[in-house]
Parts: C-alpha cells; structure tokens; sequence
C-alpha cells in the first residue's frame, strides 16, 4: 500500500512539475541544533545537537511564486544515545532523519539572487540500531528500531547564483516536533549549505 501511494505522489508531482515556471533542485551538508542535555524528575535525555547532515531538496514553483517542495536530511554518522528513563538506562546507536513537505514562496531578483520561505509538515524518525536482524510482513528486514514522530516544519533560505543556473544557497530549517520524548520533548533547527540548479525558462 505503502509503494502505491508513494508511485501516486510521484506521478502527481511529475504532472505539476511539468507545468511548472521553475524547478530547483539541491544537495547540502550542515548540522542540527537543539537545546542542550537535560536531568529531570522522569530521566536523563540528551541532546539532538551536533553532527554532520547530508540533505537532498527539491521545489517546483508554479504561478505567481506560489509552488511546493520537500526535503529529506539525515545524520551521517549514528551517534550513540545515552539517555535514562524510569531508571531504565539506554545505550543504542541512532541515527535521526528528518523529512518535510511544504508550500513554497520563491522569488528571484536581479537573476543573480533568489530567495524561499516555505512552511510545511513532516518528521523525525530516530533509527535505534540493534545487533540483531528483525523481519516484518510489510517493513522487509532491518536492523534497527524506529521511533517516529510527526513535526511542523518552518524555513527560509537565499540562493546565490554563481554561474548560468547553478546556485549556492545557505538555509534555515525549524521542525517543531511532536511528542519528541526520547529528547525530552526538544525542537530542533538545521542549517545547510546547498549546491543546487534551477531550471527557469528564459532565465
């Protein structure tokens, strides 16, 4: 069910991306910060920040600036979760991913410069890898337990056009995350540094 609707979202898109006035796609590094660790009456819980962030991007701006994009950024190496909870201690590799769907506001000034504020929905999946392999009837095999939990996604960033299309864009990315016990219920915010192109008629 899960590929079906994924190959529906992905015929969608290619049908709006089709009619679209820009296409802007991007891969970045940057890292993640979040408040620092804290001890509280219910446990220990560390905290989000630090690392280094691979991310992929993508928007399609239709008329008047108006589009949609997402994005998908993960650690690049698991950090080891050292938390406490109920006296329970934990100690697990993890690796968080974050991911966000969004309307899109994009402009373009002077050709040499762009700029997009965008406001979405998505999530924080924190894979907590195991030694052991476990099977599902629809997930396959993995290694790892995920914890998933919704967020709200907030961003804006500036593109610098360094040569024809291709751009250099340094961004912002809130995620206001739902339900985020096992960090004690922190938000966090990314910042990246993309190299990207744009494809705009007449640009």
């Amino acid at each position: 069910m899960r590929k079906i609707l994924v190959s529906l979202v992905i015929v969608f898109a290619l049908g709006l991306a089709a009619q679209a006035q820009e296409f802007h796609a991007a891969f970045g590094f940057g890292t993640v910060t979040a408040p620092s660790a804290t001890t509280t009456s219910t446990g220990i819980f560390p905290s989000l920040s630090g690392g280094l962030y691979p991310s992929f991007s993508g928007m399609v701006i239709l008329k008047h600036h108006i589009g949609f994009g997402g994005d998908v950024s993960w650690r690049a190496h698991r950090s080891i979760y050292s938390g406490a909870s109920n006296n329970f201690g934990i100690l697990a590799p993890v690796r968080p991913i974050f991911y966000d769907i969004n309307a899109v506001y994009a402009r373009t000034f002077e050709k040499k410069f762009g700029a997009d504020v965008m406001a979405g929905i998505g999530g924080e999946d924190l894979r907590f890898y195991t030694p052991y392999i476990q099977c599902g009837a629809f997930s396959g095999c993995t290694n790892y337990q995920s914890s998933n939990h919704f967020a709200g996604h907030f961003g804006a960033d500036i593109r610098y056009y360094f040569w024809g299309h291709a751009f250099i864009r340094p961004e912002v990315h809130y995620y206001v995350i739902h339900n985020n016990q096992e960090y004690n219920n922190a938000n966090a915010a990314r910042f990246t540094v993309s190299i990207g192109y744009s494809f705009l008629p007449g640009f």
